[in-house]
């Protein structure tokens, strides 16, 4: 049994204005390393046995925080990327509408069907995704783990383990906070979701 912590990264530039960022490396703004500090605060007494991060610099510097103030070291997984957002990569919703009118109403419809154009197989995101949540379930046995990803690949991932369909990740999820903390347990393989999208603070 291990619980996985996970969390979205702290707020970008590109997040800040409502654009989607999928595998360009954007920065964090002054507010996204204030809500990793905030993070690591909450690590520094959680009990964490291990800290792990997507390769993209947004999710390994907040990471980074949690980890100095638990005292463990970060560990990256390319699986924890987020998606590549294709033609919508650094656009608004609004501005994809405009652009491509009909792809867009498409992936409003059901974006694992219909990824954005250019993008990358919802599908094929959540599974190297949970694969990467299993070996670090199994390199933890009996702990508790941070692993600070992305919105998008998150909300896929808890889809495809509690057996919803892939589709629906927008309507379920809606929102997913930066640096909020959403806990999994694994045991055996099977998930339990403790808590989803909590503020730090609010729970331990």
């Amino acid at each position: 049994m291990t619980d996985l912590v996970l969390v979205r990264h702290g707020e970008t530039v590109w997040h800040a204005e409502n654009r989607y960022a999928g595998l360009t490396d954007i920065e964090l703004t002054p507010r996204g390393h204030e809500q990793a500090a905030r993070l690591a605060g909450w690590a520094a007494t959680a009990g964490l046995e291990g800290v792990w991060a997507s390769t993209l610099s947004r999710a390994r510097i907040t990471a980074e925080a949690g980890a100095a103030a638990a005292k463990v070291a970060t560990r990256v997984d390319a699986r924890l990327r987020e998606l590549d957002f294709g033609q919508g990569e650094g656009l608004t919703s609004a501005e994809m509408a405009a652009r491509f009118p009909e792809a867009r109403a498409a992936f409003e419809a059901d974006p694992a069907e219909h990824p954005l154009p250019g993008g990358e197989d919802p599908r094929q995101a959540a599974e190297r995704f949970v694969a990467a949540l299993h070996d670090i379930a199994a390199a933890h046995h009996g702990g508790r783990v941070l692993v600070v990803a992305h919105t998008t690949a998150l909300r896929l991932a808890l889809c495809h383990l509690i057996g919803v369909p892939l589709g629906e990740y927008r309507r379920l999820f809606p929102r997913l906070d930066n640096c909020a903390l959403t806990e999994l347990r694994l045991n055996a393989g099977r998930p339990a979701l403790l808590q989803y999208n909590s503020p730090i603070g609010a729970v331990r």
